[in-house]
């Protein structure tokens, strides 16, 4: 088939690459010429493990192509996805301009029987937005379907190559069947299409995205109040994750979530109600309790150390989680920020995202290449992302090369009586 994806981010990329990988001849269009020259050049401008090389694959075999020409792109396709960002606005609701800016090119210029997919998260009744959009710019026959994404990032290849499911919302029996066609390849193990209506496909990304941030906020206020009365919140995970009712995803606490979906789809899903008169109360309280966690050590360590003033802590991790360089909403952000505003010295390392933290950062804080380098003369060190390479580093050199031996788990990746045994003093998440 012949496809056109709008949007060249985590999910248009994404996306783009693994259709081109299956047979598919598919265009990228983003309207950031410099974006598209660097794609263009086989130079990825995120940090996502293995899209590189598929993308230089299929670059290479002329199934894929980097273009900031809408137009053209559009009128030699079938299937045009939308892909652009769908940034939270001032009143935590999705700001629509982007998707309608592009449906309005596409009408322009789609031929007869284009089918627009939206692959953008967007609120309730876009699908239909879209579709009066496009009315009003062609005579063409088309259909508009929903089709949200799930992908994970640090894992989006294979989200997208095994899915758990794709969701599908039509009532246009001919899209409908070429949506099934071109799903096909990534769904012969048996994992289901859903076929609903849009408003149904709509809503099923953000409420998926919110149980998961619900369980997530839910496990750090057990482990906060495991702190408070002695258990072990690695105990009372085992407790909950062997209840079938329940499974072990999304139980581990720490820090808080953060990136590019979670807060914003809560914010969203929460506006989202107020507009219809209902009141999320559960989803605005997952989304208070987040807020609080991702600064929770902060009190921690200015009584451990008797006072942040004139202190220096050591931060390992600033990616909001591991194989990613994205610090949107970072918890490790949060964090430095409310360490700095206190007067400590931060200290910084992440195997991939220091490059992204200097936007947000500045020279706020000292940056270095090399986790071990971060802790010399450094009163704690503070584990805000779990990255493998944290959870068994050097302890003795660790040890010596600190002022204070205070290790701050945001992450819960050592063992405390590990550490304890070394002459340590730890403190994690929910950990005697």
């Amino acid at each position: 088939m012949r496809i056109t994806v709008v949007g060249t981010g985590y999910v248009g990329l994404v996306v783009g690459t693994c259709f081109a990988e299956t047979g598919n001849v598919v265009v990228c269009v983003d309207k950031d010429s410099e974006k598209i020259s660097t794609l263009t050049r086989g130079e990825i401008p995120i940090f996502e493990p293995g899209l590189g090389e598929l993308v230089a694959r299929n670059m290479a075999e002329e199934r894929l192509r980097f273009s900031n020409d809408l137009a053209e792109a559009v009128r030699d396709s079938e299937i045009v996805f939308i892909a652009v960002g769908t940034p939270q606005d001032v009143d935590g609701s999705a700001d629509m301009r982007y998707v309608l800016e592009v449906a309005e090119g596409v009408g322009r210029a789609m031929n007869e029987g284009t089918i627009i997919v939206l692959k953008s998260t967007v609120p309730v009744g876009t699908a239909e937005r879209v579709r009066r959009t496009i009315e009003k710019t062609t005579r063409h026959s088309f259909a508009v379907v929903s089709n949200p994404e799930f992908l994970k990032e640090g894992v989006a290849i294979d989200d997208f190559m095994r899915p758990d499911r794709v969701v599908i919302g039509t009532k246009d029996a001919r899209a409908e069947e070429i949506m099934r066609r071109l799903y096909e390849p990534f769904l012969r193990t048996g994992n289901p299409i859903l076929v609903m209506d849009h408003a149904s496909a709509e809503l099923s990304k953000y409420a998926a995205n919110a149980m998961l941030a619900t369980r997530i906020s839910f496990m750090n206020e057990i482990a906060n109040l495991c702190d408070r009365v002695g258990a072990d919140v690695w105990h009372v995970r085992q407790g909950l994750a062997t209840d079938r009712r329940i499974g072990s995803a999304f139980l581990f606490p720490g820090m808080g979530y953060g990136g590019s979906c979670f807060p914003k789809d809560v914010s969203a899903l929460i506006r989202m109600g107020h507009e219809a008169g209902h009141a999320m109360r559960v989803t605005a309280a997952v989304r208070e309790a987040n807020e609080a966690q991702k600064t929770i050590l902060v009190s921690r360590i200015n009584e451990r150390l008797g006072g942040l003033r004139g202190r220096v802590v050591a931060v390992w991790g600033l990616a909001f989680k591991p194989r990613t360089d994205d610090v949107r909403e970072a918890p490790a952000i949060a964090l430095i920020e409310a360490l700095l505003e206190q007067g400590a010295a931060v200290h910084v390392y992440d195997p991939v995202a220091l490059e992204t933290a200097k936007i947000v950062l500045g020279q706020s804080v000292t940056y270095h290449q090399h986790a071990y380098d971060a802790l010399d003369g450094a009163d704690a060190l503070v584990v805000a992302t779990e990255w493998n390479e944290f959870r068994r580093p050097d302890f003795e050199r660790m040890k010596a090369m600190m002022r204070r031996p205070c290790v701050f788990d945001g992450r819960d990746v050592f063992d405390p009586d590990q550490l304890e045994g070394l002459g340590f003093i730890y403190e994690g998440i929910g950990r005697r």
